[in-house]
């Protein structure tokens, strides 16, 4: 992920997904796109707890949380993850 001091908050899942994608290494694009999406749920303590924490999720008014509705910020990152996801499978 790029470095979230020096980067904007998204304040929606796309904007996420966006800053996402401009910090990861063509190798970690890869090996995330050969995972199944059945899978992911591997990230979820990792790299979803980094995105939950570099991207506020945990506090109530995010504008990132909010744009979700009602959910959890543990659901919130798994939301993320996947739309990481599925962005690198239209490549």
């Amino acid at each position: 992920m790029s470095d979230e001091k020096n980067t904007k908050l998204p304040e929606t899942v796309d904007e996420a997904v966006s800053q996402i994608l401009d910090g990861m290494s063509a190798d970690d694009k890869k090996s995330l796109k050969n995972t199944q999406k059945k899978d992911l749920i591997k990230f979820h303590f990792g790299w979803g707890m980094g995105i939950r924490n570099g991207f506020g999720l945990w506090n109530p008014d995010s504008p990132l949380l909010k744009s979700m509705g009602e959910v959890h910020p543990d659901d919130a990152s798994g939301v993320i993850i996947e739309a990481v996801w599925k962005k690198l499978q239209e490549k």
